[in-house]
């Protein structure tokens, strides 16, 4: 037979809520009570549950972790990979598990990440940034579940955001062109419609005006984020009737896309067109050339998470946003220091 806390708390004429706190070890309950409830459960061998531990706190040490958005960064991609794990290292030292929510069905069974949240107590949430973010995510910002986004905008009573700098990152990456008198740069960005694209293709263009650079229409080119887009992207501006001298992609993935196109259209990197990506992954060391590329510090973006997280569960609703700074990391596609 297996028994719950309410069987026992029948048993020795209390409530579940005084047997929660007697198994949790909480004081303020008397030595009679507290020997009455612990004999019951010896004699019947009765093992407290998760929820049944969790009922005298109103903590469960759960935290859901969410990819958000109809074209989402999935559990494989490089960057929010290395982010999610020292997430995942950090909050763990301060006490907490993480169970993952699916959005697969959203869109068939309107579901709603609050409805899950209060059915598992989770006491918060990480959400990962994806494109075309549902409603039911902004639906959690503004409830009282405490959030914290990475490369997403909360704006919730208790939620919270980290973020890399994106305008500082795309101006570094201008102004090393820049200062090595290349004045021919192309941007290759993900989706349009992704914030992060926006964000680093408006510092694009504000450091190219700031320079008295020409910003080239058909040098701005789309895409995924993954490597095949990067590559058709960098196609099409080949296509053109001049050439860039460089190119700025918002990935290291569609970078090395770029790479290969340049490549096939009997050209070289670094000599005929540089190539810069963003986020620093493992490939950009063993890639030919070595890519350039904008290194996102992922182990403070990861650890400012959790911890921030960890405030606002703890009733520190007051937390600003932080805008982590980034590091231009020079290798072979630039030719350069």
């Amino acid at each position: 037979m297996n028994l719950t806390i309410k069987d026992i708390a029948k048993m020795a004429g209390v409530s579940p809520g005084t047997v929660s706190k007697i198994i949790n070890n909480y004081s303020g309950i008397s030595e009679k009570t507290k020997r009455k409830v612990l004999d019951i459960i010896g004699e019947t061998g009765y093992q407290p549950t998760f929820s049944a531990k969790s009922l005298a706190t109103k903590k469960s040490n759960l935290i859901g972790l969410i990819y958000a958005g109809k074209v989402n960064v999935e559990i494989t991609h490089p960057f929010f990979n290395e982010v999610v794990t020292t997430f995942k290292k950090t909050i763990g030292k301060l006490g907490y598990d993480i169970i993952m929510f699916s959005n697969e069905q959203f869109y068939q069974d309107n579901g709603s990440y609050i409805a899950r949240c209060n059915h598992f107590h989770v006491d918060g949430c990480l959400i990962i940034a994806g494109d075309n973010v549902e409603d039911a995510i902004y639906e959690l910002d503004e409830s009282e579940i405490p959030c914290m986004g990475i490369d997403l905008k909360l704006k919730g009573p208790n939620s919270s955001f980290v973020m890399t700098e994106n305008y500082a990152l795309s101006s570094k990456v201008i102004q090393h062109f820049y200062l090595h008198s290349i004045r021919d740069i192309a941007f290759i960005g993900g989706r349009k419609d992704s914030s992060i694209t926006i964000y680093r293709e408006q510092g694009y263009i504000q450091a190219m005006q700031q320079l008295g650079l020409e910003i080239r229409d058909e040098w701005i080119q789309h895409g995924d984020y993954f490597e095949e887009s990067g590559y058709e992207a960098m196609k099409r501006i080949l296509d053109t009737k001049m050439y860039p001298k460089a190119v700025f992609a918002v990935s290291d993935m569609m970078a090395f896309g770029a790479i290969r196109a340049i490549k096939d259209s009997g050209m070289r990197v670094p000599e005929d067109i540089r190539v810069i990506g963003c986020d620093d992954i493992e490939a950009c060391r063993f890639s030919s050339p070595q890519l350039s590329t904008i290194q996102q510090d992922k182990d403070r973006l990861g650890k400012l998470a959790a911890n921030m997280l960890n405030d606002l569960i703890s009733g520190n609703s007051q937390l600003s946003p932080v805008f982590v700074d980034s590091e231009l990391i020079i290798r072979e596609s630039c030719g350069s220091k």
